[in-house]
């Protein structure tokens, strides 16, 4: 069976690794090439876009695509939806890994925003020097703020209008929650600009911005279209795979 796992997260790499090694499976991992350097899984690996729902069509039949599976980031929203298009149109099933979102807890102030042109708009009411962690690709949306001051961190350099007042950080997680105090008493930081991304490996920032009485803009997840099956973890897509697969060579014998 020759599954097509959309990924670029650490979930896509993780379920990569764990159905290598299963037997009858051959997972061919896409990236979408958005980062330089990307960290990429073991296995067979395609880099770059397809080409919008037409090229995506034409790859997956190409190629003979009996399974997508879509471990992408979940602010990945044409991608899934490209998918979720195509999978419906070829009758292919598809398995979305969604990692569970972000949750406040006691202490935190955070201020959801639907979009990062309300982000923009909330943080510049809310304070002077911003923390931007939502990836280089949306920082277009800060452009037009004079004021506040903004520390851009990223893993590659933002290509869009940029504000008149920043600083880019290049850098790429996990981090600490010491190492994210300390970023945020360095530069004397008093909002947060994030996505609900949720995860492990970039959450830091959120408690170091609890411990700082730092307020927190959260972007909410876009939505995504039905259609599909969606899991919460690794381990439950690996066993949805591996499940789907024992029933399809049944139905073979």
């Amino acid at each position: 069976m020759r599954i097509l796992l959309l990924g670029g997260t650490g979930e896509a790499r993780e379920l990569a690794r764990a159905l290598a090694g299963e037997r009858g499976l051959e997972i061919v991992s896409s990236l979408a090439g958005r980062v330089s350097d990307p960290v990429r899984p073991g296995g067979t690996v395609r880099v770059g876009g397809f080409g919008g729902v037409e090229g995506l069509r034409k790859w997956l039949t190409g190629n003979e695509i009996e399974l997508v599976l879509d471990a992408t980031h979940p602010f990945a929203a044409t991608m899934t939806a490209h998918a979720a298009r195509v999978c419906a149109e070829l009758s292919l099933p598809m398995v979305r890994l969604s990692r569970p979102g972000w949750t406040a807890g006691p202490g935190d102030h955070w201020l959801r925003v639907p979009d990062l042109a309300a982000a923009a708009r909330v943080s510049a009411d809310t304070g002077d020097r911003i923390l931007l962690t939502i990836g280089r690709q949306g920082v277009g949306a800060f452009a037009g703020y004079n004021r506040p001051w903004y520390l851009i961190r990223a893993i590659d350099p933002p290509e869009a209008a940029l504000p008149p007042r920043h600083e880019i950080l290049l850098a790429r997680g996990p981090f600490t929650v010491e190492s994210e105090s300390a970023l945020l008493a360095e530069h004397r930081l008093d909002v947060l600009v994030t996505k609900d991304s949720g995860g492990a490996a970039t959450a830091a920032k959120l408690v170091a911005a609890r411990h700082a009485g730092v307020p927190v803009v959260m972007v909410d997840r876009p939505q995504v279209p039905p259609g599909f099956v969606e899991v919460a973890s690794v381990g439950a897509a690996h066993a949805w795979v591996i499940a789907y697969a024992a029933t399809q060579r049944n139905r073979s014998l």
